[in-house]
């Protein structure tokens, strides 16, 4: 992957002005279609303003309008270096810590933050061929039972092509009934489908999968090509980065943060730097 490092970031988006130009070339690359003279025109910055004039009739239009930058107050070098922030490493950066580095209230970091956080929700993701499905429990540390049906804890789905791209949701218990459709939303009959134990995976068979299962109970981790190693080592990467980062994450906030760490994993291999697709989505009305 090409490295945007921020060196790049600087001479690319040294003031407010570089940041609105790359808004409007993103949203018009083939130029603005003035509303009134009904035809692409030339718009030309107005001063002291973020938006741009037509030359002929004088119409404004604003690059930042229903974007996430959209009647925001804070400059625009702010949000592009904490969506470069947020993108530069594995585990993300929190709230607190974009209020350092920003040098912003803890209000503002956090809307920044909720808002570059959206950009990163993957959409509709198909996974094929070899695949591991597995559930765990995130929350925080606390005394009584561990894992299943831990008090305190939310549930998490998740499935991962073998050298592919991954698929984690929220989810309210780990039962058949709210399993299965997931797998069946994102896996296509026919592939080959890995998971412990848990009779809740147990009907996989019958809806037309080669299923495979390895007995954790039985102290089995790896029989051959059987085991779920792909979806345990991302949820050890999320547990850590929560821990480490967040330190703690609501269960109502749980699948954005989770979209955000599934995001760079998805994209780890891209030639394109991750900075530059999320300010690409970020230039995009909601």
């Amino acid at each position: 992957m090409e490295k945007y490092t921020i060196k790049s970031f600087s001479q690319d988006f040294p003031n407010d002005d570089a940041c609105l130009e790359y808004l409007k070339a993103t949203r018009w690359p083939e130029g603005i279609t003035c509303a009134t003279c009904e035809r692409v025109t030339k718009h030309f910055r107005v001063t002291g303003r973020k938006c741009y004039a037509c030359e002929f009739c004088g119409s404004h239009v604003f690059p930042t309008a229903g974007t996430i930058f959209h009647k925001s107050a804070t400059p625009l070098t702010s949000w592009f270096h904490a969506i470069f922030l947020m993108s530069s490493t594995r585990t993300g950066i929190s709230a607190k810590q974009l209020e350092r580095e920003l040098g912003v209230t803890y209000k503002t970091a956090w809307r920044i933050f909720k808002q570059v956080r959206s950009l990163m929700s993957q959409g509709d993701i198909t996974l094929w061929g070899e695949v591991e499905v597995d559930e765990t429990y995130i929350g925080g540390r606390r005394p009584g039972k561990r894992g299943r049906g831990a008090d305190g804890k939310t549930a998490v789905a998740g499935i991962a092509e073998r050298g592919g791209q991954v698929v984690v949701k929220v989810v309210p218990n780990a039962k058949a009934e709210t399993l299965l459709p997931i797998v069946k939303q994102h896996v296509p009959p026919g592939a080959t489908v890995y998971t412990d134990e848990l009779q809740s995976y147990r009907r996989l068979s019958s809806l037309g999968y080669a299923h495979k299962t390895i007995q954790h109970r039985a102290k089995e981790y790896v029989i051959g090509n059987t085991h779920t190693n792909s979806i345990e080592g991302l949820w050890g990467n999320v547990k850590r980065g929560i821990d480490g980062v967040n330190h703690a994450v609501s269960p109502k906030h749980l699948q954005s943060y989770l979209d955000s760490y599934v995001f760079r994993f998805n994209h780890r291999k891209d030639d394109t730097p991750l900075f530059v697709q999320l300010l690409g989505r970020a230039a995009k009305e909601l």
